[in-house]
């Protein structure tokens, strides 16, 4: 009989490093002989990374209420093609942001309503939700400063990017907020810290984490 798998979100606003500690996760978990399965929200799917051109693109324009849809269609797409099939398969899936992106950025800072938002989370996960969420933190302008020079300085700033930098401000206080309200599933890791330092606590929270 299969083991069932277990399922790690990796959260943050725009820089913080999530994706590239995703990554190093992978191939850690993977060296110790662990089925491991990446995805993303948006673009985990051949329809998600569809939609993920689109909320992206600097020349689409949507009101909250259709951004959050696009988001939730993504999201029920990648659990039923992704999530689902590969915690059956007993992976350990590792997803680059989920529902708790929702709340954060549509819910909070979009004017839809967290309690709103997490009773539509719920419709697209299916009710699935993360055993473990690493939020990656630092402050607002650091994060944007980086994503923009990630970027590179002929390519305009997404979708996201573009946005204000109180905007993100509320993003971020609105993942700490979260993350205060679920203690036990949150582990939240200063991400402006040399990328080495932020792995090695990374990987101490997976291994007290494999170990539970």
């Amino acid at each position: 009989m299969t083991t069932p798998g277990r399922f790690i979100t990796f959260e943050g606003i725009e820089g913080s490093g999530k994706s590239t500690q995703l990554r190093r996760a992978a191939e850690w978990l993977a060296s110790k002989g662990l089925l491991v399965v990446t995805t993303r929200e948006p673009g985990g799917t051949a329809a998600g990374g569809t939609i993920r051109q689109l909320l992206l693109d600097p020349q689409t324009e949507l009101g909250g209420e259709s951004e959050l849809f696009l988001y939730l269609a993504d999201r029920a797409e990648n659990v039923r093609q992704v999530v689902e099939p590969g915690l059956a398969a007993g992976a350990i899936v590792l997803g680059d942001r989920h529902a708790d992106a929702t709340l954060a950025y549509q819910g909070a800072m979009r004017g839809v309503g967290i309690e709103t938002a997490r009773r539509l989370n719920a419709l697209a996960t299916r009710g699935r939700q993360p055993e473990l969420t690493l939020l990656f933190d630092l402050p607002a302008d650091t994060g944007l400063d980086r994503a923009r020079r990630r970027a590179g300085s002929v390519a305009p700033p997404d979708r996201l990017e573009a946005e204000s930098l109180a905007f993100h401000e509320g993003v971020r206080q609105a993942y700490l907020d979260l993350a205060a309200a679920e203690p036990a599933r949150f582990r939240v890791i200063d991400t402006i810290r040399d990328p080495e330092r932020v792995w090695a606590d990374v990987r101490g929270h997976l291994e007290s984490w494999l170990e539970s």
